[in-house]
């Protein structure tokens, strides 16, 4: 077989093109041209001796070739990545603070850790599992230097929009049967206290279909959420990320159900110029939760591609 070497620019650019929802956007994020981009994507087909995508309506959806070639380069990145930064940094010492909502926390945390600790080994991190409103106030008083979160709807002067997140109705096989057979009096509701802003988007979408509703389950922590929807006590409003398997999104329109927004994901830190470690350590945080997105998003084609 013929050894050949992936261009790693063409690679990052067509992996940040998909994560990203489409290439135009990926130009803007690399600071490359629209013609450059394709240029890349040619050059990849090129090597690779087929196509990566194919449309799909207005926009494109990945070939299965591309699908492969998606999964190869980010390892291919990932390593890429963790070898320069070992080559360039490998003495990289101090401590970095950082917290992450309880959604993002069993999904990326493992991950972003390992990969953390291996690249920097003398680095010391302590992380922290809260809701948005702790982790906001601790990054505030810098008692964490950064922190992911779910937008409040004000970024700050010192947070990173990552993503827009589509929200959904889950419930287990139960509680979607038990929310069937009750259609006709109330919306069983599974939620976090208060404050929580998806319990209120959750309540201001039914209102305003003036759908009757009532909290089922009230749980101060994710796990105690997901417990409930996994036994059929009601229906939550979460993201994708870190759902239980045997919980599943419900199509709004055979169960009656409002449609619902997007919701941010932010980085806030707890300063203008923040230190080497901590920009490193949100590197690996950036792509994973990039991947995590790409993993839920709908496979319904790349909209807006420039290509």
């Amino acid at each position: 077989m013929r050894k050949i070497n992936l261009d790693m620019a063409a690679l990052r650019t067509f992996v940040t093109g998909i994560e990203a929802g489409s290439f135009a956007l990926a130009a803007d994020r690399l600071g490359r041209s629209t013609s450059a981009v394709s240029a890349q994507l040619k050059k990849l087909e090129s090597q690779i001796g087929s196509p990566l995508t194919q449309k799909s309506g207005r926009g494109l959806a990945l070939t299965d070739t591309g699908e492969q070639l998606l999964s190869y380069g980010r390892r291919l990145i990932e390593l890429n990545d963790e070898a320069i930064s070992a080559l360039f940094d490998p003495d990289l010492e101090g401590w970095v603070r950082v917290g992450l909502q309880e959604d993002f926390g069993e999904r990326l945390l493992p991950s972003i850790l390992n990969q953390f600790a291996r690249t920097h080994p003398k680095v010391r991190i302590e992380g922290r599992i809260a809701r948005n409103k702790e982790l906001r106030e601790k990054v505030a008083n810098g008692q964490l230097d950064l922190a992911l979160a779910w937008s409040d709807g004000g970024s700050g002067d010192n947070a990173e929009k990552l993503a827009d997140i589509r929200l959904r109705w889950l419930a287990s096989d139960i509680g979607a049967l038990l929310l069937k057979q009750n259609a006709a009096s109330f919306v069983p509701l599974v939620a976090l206290e208060m404050p929580c802003q998806m319990r209120v988007i959750a309540c201001d979408c039914l209102d305003r279909q003036a759908s009757a509703w009532r909290i089922a389950f009230e749980s101060p922590s994710l796990a105690g959420l997901w417990a409930a929807t996994e036994a059929g006590l009601g229906i939550a409003l979460r993201s994708e990320i870190g759902r239980p398997a045997n919980v599943h999104p419900l199509s709004c329109a055979d169960y009656g159900l409002p449609d619902l927004p997007s919701l941010g994901v932010v980085l806030h830190y707890s300063s203008r110029a923040p230190s080497l470690v901590t920009q490193h350590f949100a590197a690996i945080l950036k792509r994973e939760v990039a991947e995590a997105v790409a993993a839920i998003s709908a496979p319904d084609g790349v909209a807006g591609s420039a290509v």
